[in-house]
């Protein structure tokens, strides 16, 4: 059961990870690239795996330290960074997946400068906040690149990866997420939003390449295999959780899996629960479609472009627009709407 194939997901026990999720050397990989065979498994059937020995250790430290600091704050000085649909970079606290609202907090934020502007919202009272991100994103960038090519070699072992397509920090971004216990909206607020889910986050998957996860080890992801098995994404201590995103299921044409995951809600969950995800995305003028190298089958989607993927992806994140985000299936060769 692809993520594509329908939107009902049928309660089921979480499976254990044992050895569906593998953990991944990063150093090692790149210098044995013929030996991936258990990340290619795992990444034509989940979409999940996970790195050690990325070298980022430093940065993720200080970047726990200012995301915990800055969600434990008050409600009125959290929103001085407040996000709209104009300024979709800063905090957020009513965020919808799947039409439901998910039962979170978030800040969002990408790399300092674009063509010589910030467009970051950040703390005004807190003066290391900003470097921290800053140093924080510019290692996963570097990390989340090297992955990729990883990647590439477990799918396409032997061959010259050297003309696939990278993604770029300037299309990339970063979020702090913090799920509370309870809902963080008062009863005005409340009223004036959809209603909370019965998730923390809801089932998706990621529009980019690939996400660099940083989880604290309160559990709650799950992943959902191809089997449609949830299973649970253990936290492991001084690992980086990777899943795959849209863009690579079709530029593989469906051989590796864009990962379906969700957090479970509260009553399955103890404890407050940090995470912060890493979203590595194509070139803003990217064309995406499936690649050759990659396939040997007939492509399975037609061509589209990153901008307008990520703007339906966008739109949808404020308002409920009566339907189910967009998705990669709205591209499949003989369905109608998207791009030719």
């Amino acid at each position: 059961m692809k993520q594509d194939e329908t939107n009902e997901i049928s309660p089921s026990r979480p499976l254990p990870s044992s050895d569906l999720v593998p953990v991944i050397d990063l150093a090692w990989a790149e210098a044995h690239p013929e030996s991936l065979d258990g990340l290619d498994i795992a990444c034509r059937n989940h979409g999940f795996f996970l790195l050690k020995n990325h070298g980022m250790d430093r940065q993720i430290d200080a970047m726990w330290q200012k995301s915990a600091a800055f969600f434990r704050q008050p409600s009125e000085v959290k929103q001085r960074t407040m996000r709209t649909e104009t300024q979709p970079l800063g905090y957020y606290d009513r965020e919808l997946t799947k039409r439901k609202r998910d039962l979170k907090e978030v800040f969002d934020f990408r790399e300092v400068k674009t063509a010589g502007r910030d467009l970051n919202q950040w703390p005004k009272h807190d003066t290391e906040f900003q470097p921290v991100m800053s140093s924080f994103f510019t290692a996963a960038s570097e990390v989340a690149a090297r992955t990729l090519q990883v990647v590439y070699q477990a799918l396409y072992q032997n061959g010259d990866i050297s003309g696939l397509p990278r993604g770029s920090a300037q299309t990339s971004n970063a979020r702090l997420n913090f799920y509370p216990l309870h809902d963080p909206l008062d009863a005005k607020d409340k009223a004036s939003v959809a209603e909370l889910g019965d998730m923390a986050l809801h089932h998706h998957t990621d529009p980019g390449i690939l996400t660099l996860l940083l989880q604290d080890m309160t559990g709650g992801l799950q992943a959902r295999t191809r089997q449609g098995h949830w299973i649970d994404i253990v936290p492991e201590e001084n690992t980086i959780v990777v899943n795959l995103g849209d863009m690579m299921q079709v530029w593989t044409n469906d051989s590796y899996t864009a990962a379906v995951h969700r957090v479970l809600a509260p009553a399955e969950r103890t404890a407050e629960r940090f995470s912060t995800p890493f979203f590595y995305s194509p070139e803003k003028d990217a064309r995406i479609a499936p690649l050759d190298a990659l396939s040997n089958k007939p492509p399975v989607y037609r061509a589209f472009t990153w901008r307008e993927y990520i703007q339906g992806r966008i739109d949808d994140n404020f308002t409920d627009l009566g339907e189910e985000d967009i998705q990669i299936a709205h591209y499949k060769v003989g369905k109608s709407g998207g791009a030719s």
